[in-house]
């Protein structure tokens, strides 16, 4: 592959890159790594060696488009070269709608838990048009929030993972997917953003992936205040503000390997129940909350 970032010799836009990376602490136990073998993961996984990260590529293959196997090997490879480890997944996805979200949601129940991604900030600015026009409230605005080390490169642009890669020598898959224009992430990507680059007369996507920063501190304060009500208790659900006890009825009713909260309609719901208006509702996936002596229960529903 080239002269370029060997493990422990990290090139010079890898270092600068690096400055501006969350990563855990090196010296504990190995790290996982989404790794498709695209300019943000391959970045990803150049940055956890630098880092002095003992890690491992997973790469999960979905089968959907001639020759998605030989991706592997481009991961397997630049693993090998970087002193890492490498696992190689195949999950099937069938035709139908909502083809983004099941690939993704196969591709994560292959990969560890814990696993690091290589989201960058414009993942984030893609993520937050993506939910708003979806109709998402304020957590979706806080798109890709940053964990302890979940999501490393949220600092970086892709324009840095791309440099990153051609510090260390390495050569990333095209993924055609990404030009689709049936996803609404890419129409979002190839159209939306240049738009509003246009418009704004400045670079939109760094703008907003700091309003994600904003609307997350807010959303982290909106959680903890929204602990200290018992979504349950009837009397504390109806003395708390309704942003409040909108936000304590939706942590209480999350659900799915997502953990994906009810809907506004659904939480709604549950509020008329414990005002009184109704006995009971229905909520996904087929549960039913009730109301007696002045408590609120969740079952499945009849």
């Amino acid at each position: 592959m080239g002269a370029g970032t060997l493990a422990g010799h990290p090139g010079p836009v890898t270092i600068e890159a690096l400055g501006r990376c969350r990563f855990p602490a090196p010296g504990g136990r190995p790290v996982d790594l989404a790794v498709s073998g695209g300019p943000d993961s391959l970045a990803l996984l150049v940055l956890a060696r630098a880092a002095g990260l003992d890690a491992v590529a997973h790469h999960v293959d979905h089968g959907l488009r001639p020759g998605s196997a030989a991706e592997a090997d481009v991961v397997r490879h630049a693993a090998a070269r970087l002193g890492a480890g490498f696992r190689a997944v195949c999950v099937e996805v069938g035709p139908g709608p909502n083809l983004e979200a099941r690939a993704r949601r196969a591709r994560y129940g292959a990969l560890p838990a814990g696993v690091l991604t290589g989201h960058t900030a414009d993942d984030r600015a893609e993520t937050l048009l993506v939910n708003l026009v979806r109709g998402a409230g304020l957590d979706g605005l806080a798109a890709l929030r940053p964990g302890p080390v979940g999501r490393p490169l949220l600092a970086l642009r892709r324009r840095d993972t791309v440099a990153v890669c051609r510090d260390a020598g390495l050569v990333p898959v095209r993924d055609p997917s990404n030009d689709d224009a049936r996803f609404v992430r890419n129409r979002i990507r190839a159209e939306v953003l240049p738009l509003l680059d246009d418009v704004a007369g400045r670079d939109v996507a760094g703008v907003l992936a700091r309003q994600c920063d904003l609307v997350a501190d807010d959303v982290a304060l909106l959680d903890e205040l929204a602990a200290a009500i018992d979504p349950t208790d009837v009397r504390a659900l109806l003395a708390a503000p309704v942003p409040l006890a909108r936000r304590a009825v939706r942590r209480w009713l999350r659900h799915g390997p997502e953990c994906h909260p009810p809907s506004a309609a659904e939480v709604e719901r549950v509020l008329a129940v414990a005002r009184g208006e109704v006995r009971a509702c229905e909520i996904s996936p087929g549960r039913r909350v009730r109301r007696s002596a002045g408590r609120l229960s969740v079952g499945t529903a009849e």
